[in-house]
């Protein structure tokens, strides 16, 4: 047993295991020498797109079998897996960044803790953590999205929905989407202050902040990785507005505050105790 600064393992010293390793999203300085040694030393290597992964993995002198993990095999390729994880070292990439964070990983993690089989991280480079720490907004209460919906519709309703709650949004965006998604935060949500953070780590990186229809015009024609993160809280407060004004509706209409609380709830995306403390407001 290492016993080591931090409790950590030596470098080398793998127990068997699911190791889910956190890769570069761009610069290949973030590659952490740990995250190295793990790829190296790993039998089975699970990633969407084998192709992009398996130059890290070579990179870190690792020969290991490349096993292609997507939304439509993970279900039937997991079993295998975790069972070779019972007696080796089984490591988990994303394409990009930190597994399971919009990708199909996490129903391999699931089965590896439903198995009895251990889970460790290997922490690293995440689109979705660099994206809050430079965009200067308070992140204690932020929402992921990962890829809205492409359907118009659907992609407003949602972004409606968590923004009555939420204090910050963070989604990633296609650069073909983003100036149109820009014009559609402006309409649903007020108008919010937004930063755009494309390319993260990468020669073109750039961090632009501004309101939603200003920067559409700017982002309507762009190229690269895109990581949108969302200032909120007047969104949340107009909507808000909207709960009090349906409740004081329902007050005149005489219902009944519970079950007024239980529909405002389903309408308006909300917890049903605010819609019922809202019945005092209206």
């Amino acid at each position: 047993m290492w016993d080591g600064p931090y409790n950590a393992f030596p470098m080398g010293d793998f127990a068997p295991g699911l190791y889910v390793v956190g890769t570069p999203i761009g610069n290949l300085g973030d590659f952490s020498p740990r995250a190295r040694e793990v790829l190296g030393a790993a039998t089975h290597i699970a990633a969407e797109d084998t192709r992009v992964s398996e130059k890290l993995v070579r990179m870190a002198g690792g020969t290991g079998r490349m096993v292609s993990l997507t939304e439509h095999n993970v279900t039937q390729r997991a079993p295998e897996l975790v069972e070779a994880a019972r007696t080796g070292v089984v490591a988990l990439v994303s394409d990009a960044g930190t597994p399971v964070v919009a990708d199909p990983g996490g129903r391999l993690v699931d089965a590896a803790h439903r198995a009895g089989v251990p889970v460790i991280a290997v922490p690293g480079p995440s689109a979705l953590a660099a994206a809050l720490s430079v965009s200067g907004f308070e992140g204690d209460d932020a929402h992921f999205l990962g890829f809205l919906p492409k359907a118009a519709g659907a992609r407003i309703g949602l972004l409606k929905k968590v923004a009555a709650t939420a204090s910050v949004l963070v989604f990633f965006e296609s650069p073909n989407r983003l100036g149109a998604t820009l014009v559609e935060l402006a309409g649903s949500l007020g108008d919010p202050e937004v930063a755009i953070c494309r390319e993260l780590t990468k020669i073109h990186e750039e961090v632009v902040r501004g309101r939603a229809s200003e920067l559409a015009g700017r982002f309507k024609e762009t190229k690269g990785e895109c990581t949108v993160v969302v200032r909120c809280e007047p969104a949340a407060e107009a909507a808000n507005d909207e709960v009090r004004e349906y409740m004081a509706e329902m007050q005149r209409a005489g219902a009944r505050r519970s079950a007024a609380a239980a529909e405002a709830a389903r309408r308006f995306g909300i917890a049903r105790d605010a819609a019922y403390a809202m019945w005092d407001e209206a």
